[in-house]
């Protein structure tokens, strides 16, 4: 499930509203996996050195190849995330294609693909909107065999057909044979990472398997005061009921702990207009600072074969998020002249935000006109509820001279000034349905709906959160093969989004509404290794919540129209024997209702590259690169935050010691390129400096 809660809460965000302003040739014994329900056909790539895969569910919940999706997609693999320890989920989005990371504060981020903030988050293909719309925390890779992303509007496995991308967590799962791995990760700024893998049978038949994942990380950071680290603990279980039928049962916990995070960020702009500049380390945060989050997820899946190439799974979850914090937040701009200009905010904030989901659906071929086709239907039912209180400190608005709002020395205040908070409830209810038609043998067209009801109820910072609102979503994909290598494909959805907002009399705005098309060719190669895409598309999004100003200290937003259309280009898996690759280009432009820029701090153009090489003399050995490129941004001023275009290069290079021992090394932002992490909002603070990181791994 898409969690609503990927992420966690909109209360932090409606907080600041409310502040003013190989392949390889060494032997390895793999073990054989269980491919559970959930895979959506694909076979976990944690035993595969591929940068590509040959199944997907992602789209469609049908187990359909890259090249027979009627939408651009991408992939990061098992061996990808490894080789560049990729070990969060914003490491590992940086570098799919067409997808934009807004690490906007150190502990919340946004996601844009398209010229939109992705909002659509899966969970083995299994979720709901991210209703609160950020990220809250760096959710930790460990658990994940791999992450499928989906661009462009994707009503058929969504609630909501969000027109920017749809990203599906593939879990780990148990496997039948015994198998454990250990490793020892060392970085720069005294970063210490321990990684547990352990899976296997649990009974001697053999029937029930289970998987413990746990890591371990802490250190310090770049960033003045910043001292983060997190726990993770995954434990799954597998029950073959009988020859048919899988229960699963998963629980998985994330804390982490952020002394000395950042609430909002640097100003990037004196009172006169120019930019300012720090050093690469600069924060506004306090030297009580911090920011704890915990993040449980517990599910249970249970699928069966009903005979005739057709199954049922359903899947029953809850979800659990909370935190708890001591922030500093700056506002207002330098003044060159007195030294003043900055005013601080302290503020306690804690929140609990809980959901339950549950999803069912039926799968399976039935045969019309002398043909087979493919269809998927199913039912999803989810209840998000959030609670939240932010108790304001004294001194809010006293005007920080000189460093004072730089050098943490801010004293801790009473938080006793004022108390305000949230407390609402989010329902959603949706009927889906898709089928994949057998029109000729190289000629498949995908048509399907949702329909979806959203309710909410309560109250944010002073503001409605009711809303009532519905609509069916299509969606149609034809593919037509060319040749045995080659297929055209042309796509299109529609959009619903409810939304939240208010404006600036308080009512909620109407949910967003528009169309996604898209058309492209696709190959596959070298017996389906190796799979390319060429795609171009067109977005209309009307009455898109933007913030528009403030009555008094609170935000209102107004609805405003967009349009986003460019080109993609995407090559990724194996081009020669022990050479992986994965390559992208993204070239867009965004518009509103006149013609002009809307959206700017979306890049026009980005690049991701990621490529690695196991030498024909040497092949315990494997070196590799990868390349993030993305061109200027700015917040919708330049005056205000901007950024050039810049470009990322990391080093990585391993040694497999024998076949339980590897050895490896990876270097980051090697040439020192100094860049804002996000000019999302008007405030941001600078990326990672050059860093990097020594790991070994042994395993069994």
């Amino acid at each position: 499930m898409a969690s609503a809660g990927l992420a966690a809460t909109s209360a932090v965000a409606e907080t600041l509203a409310v502040a003013p302003p190989a392949r390889t040739e060494v032997p390895v014994e793999l073990p054989a996996v269980t491919v559970s329900a959930d895979s959506g056909g694909q076979a976990p790539t944690e035993m595969l050195d591929t940068y590509t895969i040959k199944k997907s569910g992602s789209a469609s919940r049908l187990s359909l190849s890259p090249r027979e999706t009627p939408q651009a997609m991408s992939v990061a693999t098992h061996a990808r995330m490894a080789d560049f320890k990729q070990d969060s989920i914003n490491d590992v989005l940086a570098g799919i294609n067409g997808v934009t990371v807004e690490k906007v504060e150190t502990n919340r981020t946004y996601y844009t693909a398209r010229g939109f903030d992705i909002t659509n988050f899966q969970f083995d293909g299994v979720g709901v909107p991210m209703t609160y719309g950020l990220q809250y925390g760096d959710i930790d890779s460990a658990m994940f065999d791999r992450v499928e992303v989906v661009r462009g509007a994707n009503g058929l496995t969504s609630s909501t057909g969000n027109p920017s991308a749809t990203v599906n967590f593939i879990r780990k799962r148990p496997t039948e044979d015994f198998q454990a791995s250990a490793g020892v990760t060392l970085g720069s700024w005294d970063t210490k990472r321990l990684d547990v893998d352990v899976s296997g049978p649990l009974n001697e038949a053999g029937t029930v398997s289970g998987r413990m994942v746990a890591a371990h990380e802490d250190g310090h950071s770049y960033l003045d005061r910043y001292q983060p680290s997190k726990n993770v603990f995954y434990g799954v279980v597998d029950a073959r009921l009988s020859d048919v039928s899988l229960l699963t049962l998963g629980f998985s916990q994330q804390k982490t702990h952020g002394k000395g995070a950042m609430w909002g960020a640097l100003p990037l702009s004196y009172g006169d207009g120019a930019a300012t500049h720090y050093d690469v380390g600069a924060s506004t945060s306090a030297d009580w600072s911090y920011l704890d989050t915990t993040e449980q997820r517990a599910f249970a899946e249970f699928s069966r074969q009903l005979g005739g190439g057709w199954q049922w799974k359903s899947t029953l979850g809850y979800n659990r998020f909370t935190s708890d914090s001591a922030l500093f937040y700056v506002y207002g701009k330098p003044d060159k002249t007195t030294g003043g200009g900055l005013y601080a905010y302290p503020s306690l904030y804690d929140s609990v935000n809980s959901e339950a989901f549950f999803d069912s659906n039926l799968t399976g071929r039935y045969r019309l006109g002398g043909r087979e086709h493919e269809l998927n239907a199913g039912v999803a039912l989810s209840r998000s509820s959030l609670d939240d209180v932010s108790h304001y400190g004294q001194g809010i608005g006293t005007e920080l001279f000189g460093s004072q709002a730089f050098d943490g020395s801010f004293a801790r205040p009473a938080f006793d000034a004022r108390v305000d908070g949230s407390s609402y409830t989010d329902k959603r209810k949706t009927v889906y349905a898709a089928s994949r038609l057998n029109l000729s043998d190289g000629v498949k067209l995908l048509v399907g709906a949702n329909y979806t009801q959203a309710e909410s109820t309560g109250y944010s910072y002073g503001a409605s959160h009711r809303l009532d609102q519905s609509a069916a979503s299509p969606y149609a994909g034809l593919v037509v093969d060319i040749s045995d290598n080659l297929s055209v494909y042309a796509s299109h959805a529609g959009i619903f989004n409810p939304q939240t907002k208010t404006d600036a009399s308080g009512a909620t705005l109407a949910a967003a509404r528009g169309k996604s098309d898209e058309l492209g060719v696709k190959g596959e190669f070298f017996q389906r290794k190796l799979n390319a895409s060429l795609s171009v598309f067109r977005v209309e999004q009307n009455n898109i919540a933007e913030q528009a100003g403030y009555v008094g200290a609170q935000a209102y937003y107004r609805g405003i129209d967009a349009k986003s259309q460019g080109v993609e280009f995407e090559l990724a898996g194996e081009l020669a024997r022990n050479w992986q690759a994965s390559f992208g280009i993204v070239s867009q432009r965004i518009n509103g209702d006149g013609g002009e820029a809307v959206r700017l701090y979306v890049p026009r153009t980005q690049l991701r590259a990621s490529t690695t090489y196991r030498l024909p003399q040497l092949e315990r050995l494997k070196l590799g690169a990868s390349l993030n490129y993305q061109s200027s941004t700015r917040y919708k001023d330049a005056a205000m935050a901007s950024q050039g275009g810049y470009a990322v290069l990391n080093l990585m290079a391993s040694y497999d010691v024998d076949k339980h021992l590897t050895l490896s090394a990876n270097l980051n932002n090697v040439t020192n390129r100094k860049y804002l992490s996000s000019v999302y909002w008007e405030q941001a603070y600078y990326a990672a400096p050059a860093n990097g990181s020594v790991s070994v791994k042994w395993k069994y």
